[in-house]
């Protein structure tokens, strides 16, 4: 009796994650203004700014929608990994991998993601080197391929965990 009331509840607890993935979704609104506040920014000094200039805005553009899309990947499969199933019928418009995103492939999205994010920071550093000292540019490249080795190797203990999976379901 007591054992289900336990487990019941510790079941139950997984309710109190809902509003993280609420506030995320705020967190996703700030985004959005950030996203329109340089937008607006860019549009009002596109015609005098210089080719580097509007590489660099289009750049941060991109950091920032980048970002929104990790923030949703969380959303959804957090949500739905570890919450309850978002039901929004036959939708059209849902993404084809709601509901397909497990804890594993979760963190290679996040860690693809990271990547990318990093990737067009240090992109955007090399587009405007002279602000830079040779110490931060050397540390913003570590970091990095830190976050590139990190994904590889997560990659690469998801591809042993499925195959080491495979091999105990042959056997």
């Amino acid at each position: 009796m007591a054992e289900k009331f336990i487990e019941r509840g510790l079941f139950a607890s997984r309710w109190l994650m809902a509003p993280m993935y609420v506030g995320l979704v705020g967190a996703l609104l700030v985004l959005m203004l950030k996203f329109l506040q340089g937008l607006v920014e860019f549009a009002l000094h596109a015609v005098t700014a210089s080719e580097a200039q509007t590489v660099l805005a289009i750049l941060s553009l991109i950091d920032l929608t980048l970002a929104g899309n990790l923030l949703l990947i969380v959303i959804f499969s957090g949500y739905e990994n570890f919450v309850s199933k978002i039901d929004v019928g036959d939708h059209e418009d849902q993404p084809d991998w709601k509901g397909k995103v497990d804890f594993a492939a979760l963190k290679i999205k996040l860690i693809a993601s990271i990547v990318a994010i990093s990737g067009i920071h240090l992109l955007k550093i090399f587009m405007d080197i002279g602000k830079f000292t040779d110490r931060d540019i050397m540390w913003m490249t570590i970091i990095h391929v830190v976050f590139v080795v990190s994904g590889v190797l997560l990659a690469l203990m998801d591809k042993i965990h499925g195959a080491h999976e495979t091999q105990g379901a042959l056997h």
